[in-house]
Formats: C-alpha cells, structure tokens, sequence
C-alpha cells in the first residue's frame, strides 16, 4: 500500500500560499487534508459565534479546492490529541504536517499531539506559516525578546520578506477501498461541504446575522486586491474614520490564515512600486507596519506567553480596579451615555466587528473612564469579534490599560475629543444610534445632548473630566508601591 501524507489545517484555511501544506505536496501527491473542531476552542467561554460561523463557512471552498486538485478534505470532531493519530494510523500515513501557532494552548496541544504520533512511527513536519518572520527571527543586540515596536520595526522591515508559494497541484487520491476501511476505524469523519451548518446549529453558537467579511479565500484575495486598487494609496489618512470605508476588512481572513501573509505582503509591494506619489506610497507604507504590529504581538504573545492571562508590566496584575458591574454591562450594551462609546460597543453587537479606532476608544473608556479591568473587555471582545485573535486582542487592550509593552503607558483618551476628530459630522454615531439621527453633529460629539432631545438615549453614566483625574491619581498611587524589582512575565 503506498504511504499517504496528512496535512492538519487550523489558522490556514486556504489551498495557496501555505508552506506547510505546499511542502506536504512536494514530498507526496498522495495528500490528504484534515481540519479537526477541536472541543478544547469548542467548549470555550469566549469563541464567538461570528467567528465559528466564518470558520466554517470557509471550510467548503477549502474542500472544493482540493478535490479539484484531486484530493479531499475530510472534517473530525474530537480531541486532536485523539483524533489526527487515529486518522494517520487508519490511513497509513508517513507523516504529518502542519503549521505553527504561537497560542499558549496551542502549543501545548501540538506537542502533545506529535508525541503520540511520533511513538506510533509518524513522522512530523512543522512550519511558520502565519508570519513573515517567526518569533525565533528577531532579536535585541542582546538577544532578547523585543519588547518595544519602535526598535522591533526598524529591525523587521529590514528583513528581506519570503515570497509566496503555489498550491498543490496533480494529487492522488486514496482508493475508495481505502477510504471505507478509514471510515470503518473513524465513523466521525465528516464531510465539509455539507456538515458544517449542522454543526453551528449543534454547537449552539449559531450566528444569525451577516458575516462582516465574505469567508473563503477567493473572496478574501478579491478583497485585498480592491484595496490595493481603490483604497491603500489613502490608508494613511482615511483608516480612523469610522464612518469611511478606509481599511481592508481583512483582519478576519488573517486571523484564519484565509489569506496568506506573503501574498499580502507581495501585493503591497506591487502598489509600492506602482504609485505616483509621495502620499499614495505612504499609505502602503502605513498599512505595511500594521502588518508589522500583527506580527509583534505575536511574537510577543509566543515570548511571554504569560501575556494570555496576565498583565506584561510587573505588578500591573494586582492594579485595583473598581469593577462595577453595572457600569461594565451599560459599556456592553452601548448605553454609557457617550455616544461615540456607544456607537462602536453596537457596531460590534450587531456586526461582529468594530473599527479599530473606535476598539481603542472603546477600551480607554472601560478601563480609564470606568476603572475596569481589561481582562473583563478583552474577554467580551473575543466572545463577539470574527477576528478575534489573541495575540492582537491582548496587546491591543494592554495597550489600553497601561499594563502593556508601551513605552509610554499612561494614555487617556477623551471620548468627546475623539468623536470630534474622526467623526466630525457624526456619521458613525448615527449609524448605530439611530434615535439620535436628528440630533446636531455637535451635540452628538459633546454628548451633551438635552433631555428634550434624548429620548430613551441614557446621559453620561460619568464625568469624564473628574474619572481622568482620578484615575491619575489612582494611577500615581499605585504606581508609586510597586517595588522596583517586582517579577514580571517570563520568557517561554
């Protein structure tokens, strides 16, 4: 019986431009592809029903294309630990490949799953795939962790960028002797073109309303290749308004691995090259170090993997937060009588995505205005947000909080302010707050909005200009105890 090679999706959703499973087909034609719903990110408090449902909306166009390419994709239920071995074994597999993760369970999960399978004769093949350059890549002179961005990305953009590679072509498909007697050893095999919506109705996390992103990799290369033609020239100036379709909407296809990152990296190469002008070169530019902002929270996130559940500065864990609950669930609901706030704690309710100046908003009022940890906000924003990825969602919250890797941690953002610079007109806000659609611009954006005008719209829940000082002095306080040689977060 010829020899087999398994390739194990997870944050890779796509048939082109993956190194692991185009190494797969290089070595052996005869490749089957696997995905695994795995009940450990199944079963937990903060997977958001938007984003399984993306998830698995992508897996049918992943099927199609393999079968095209005359292979299959098959779909298992159940622990990876269990399930991968069980399916190599029944298929006789030489070995194994797929692509690294830097999440604290993840890594843990495919440690334990290439023991199994090495002890069982399967070899294993592993890959940095999600990256452009992995965590083992950069270094400090010292050759430490980087822990500020600033000297992170003059090191990163100095590095010459992998180019993409192609997709498997020419594959061998296993005998249908072969897959019954598989089937016979693993009855939970499952079909990705026609399984997957029972599964979010089983699952009970079963989004009802639109996806904020068309799923599957053609949509979302179709996607980016609208952004390098209309919108990347303007990037620079236009990706703070809320209300401007000015960013690429594809936080949710690279979370996913739905869109490879050196075919992105190489399509805003091109428009580099391609632009008649200092500002439509700076607009890639910008968009080139979001990139970059990606990547170094992850390779943060694999450095410290504390990070998962802890603040970075030393201490910070430990910060005495006032936690109210009812202000916390009037900041969910987008009822804190700040309509910017508001506007944006909405958008995310009913669309499973949020502008990422607005999340910056949103996460400055929770912790500096509302005195909240932002453990308790970085929590709901995975429990809703379909690009909810871990690396990012907690940087960007301690960002926020002033636990983080921010050289400058103290930040405080007026709402107000903030309204008034990136939605001047109020736009945004009436999109979400509809019953303030009659109300002037400038009221909307002060949020001093009269009670004749309000309607069932709540005043401010706070003072902004007495919580901002406060909470510096809170800040001061508690600054001020913390012992010069307290431990912070290890290395992994």
């Amino acid at each position: 019986m010829k020899q087999t090679i398994l390739f194990w999706h997870r944050r890779d959703l796509r048939f082109s431009d993956n190194l692991g499973l185009y190494a797969a087909s290089q070595q052996n034609p005869r490749l089957v592809g696997v995905f695994c719903l795995d009940p450990g990110i199944l079963a937990r408090e903060d997977l958001a029903p938007v984003r399984l449902a993306y998830l698995l909306e992508c897996l049918p166009e992943l099927a199609r294309r393999y079968r095209d390419a005359g292979g299959r994709l098959v779909l298992l239920r159940g622990a990876p630990q269990e399930r991968i071995p069980a399916l190599a074994q029944a298929l006789h597999a030489a070995s194994v490949f797929w692509n690294e993760d830097v999440e604290p369970y993840s890594r843990r999960r495919d440690t334990e799953v290439e023991q199994v399978l090495r002890a069982s004769g399967t070899g294993v093949c592993r890959f940095w795939d999600q990256l452009l350059h992995s965590p083992q890549e950069l270094y400090t002179g010292s050759g430490q962790a980087y822990q500020v961005f600033g000297p992170f990305w003059r090191k990163w953009i100095r590095l010459p960028k992998p180019k993409p590679v192609g997709e498997p072509r020419g594959l061998e498909s296993l005998l249908p002797s072969e897959w019954r007697a598989a089937q016979g050893e693993i009855p939970e095999m499952l079909d990705p073109q026609t399984d997957c919506r029972s599964i979010r109705r089983q699952a009970g996390l079963n989004w009802k309303g639109d996806l904020p992103a068309a799923p599957g990799e053609a949509a979302s290369r179709q996607m980016l290749h609208e952004f390098m033609e209309n919108r990347i020239a303007s990037y620079h100036t236009q990706r703070n308004f809320p209300a401007v379709a000015g960013t690429s909407g594809l936080s949710a296809a690279f979370h996913l691995g739905v869109l490879g990152i050196r075919t992105a990296w190489a399509a805003s190469c091109r428009a580099e090259r391609q632009s008649f002008s200092a500002g439509a070169s700076e607009g890639v530019q910008t968009w080139q170090q979001e990139l970059c902002w990606r990547e170094f929270y992850q390779h943060a996130l694999w450095h410290f993997p504390g990070l998962a559940d802890g603040a970075f500065r030393p201490g910070w864990d430990r910060f005495p937060w006032e936690n109210r609950e009812d202000l916390f669930h009037a900041w969910t609901r987008g009822e804190t009588g700040f309509p910017m706030v508001d506007a944006a704690m909405r958008q995310l309710n009913s669309t499973g995505w949020m502008h990422n100046r607005c999340r910056m908003i949103v996460a400055a009022f929770l912790t500096k205005d509302l005195c909240i940890d932002w453990r308790w906000g970085e929590k709901y924003f995975m429990r809703h947000l379909a690009d909810g990825d871990l690396a990012a969602n907690n940087g960007g919250w301690q960002w926020s909080a002033s636990s983080g890797m921010d050289p400058k941690p103290l930040r405080i953002f007026n709402p107000c302010l903030q309204a008034g610079k990136y939605d001047p007109r109020g736009d945004y806000i009436r999109t979400y707050l509809p019953e303030l659609g009659a109300v002037d611009a400038s009221l909307l954006i002060s949020g001093n909005i009269p009670a004749g005008q309000r309607g069932n719209y709540p005043p401010p829940v706070v003072s902004h200009a007495q919580r901002q000082a406060e909470f510096r002095a809170l800040y001061a306080r508690w600054k001020s105890k913390l012992a010069p040689g307290v431990p912070g977060l290890s290395m992994a």
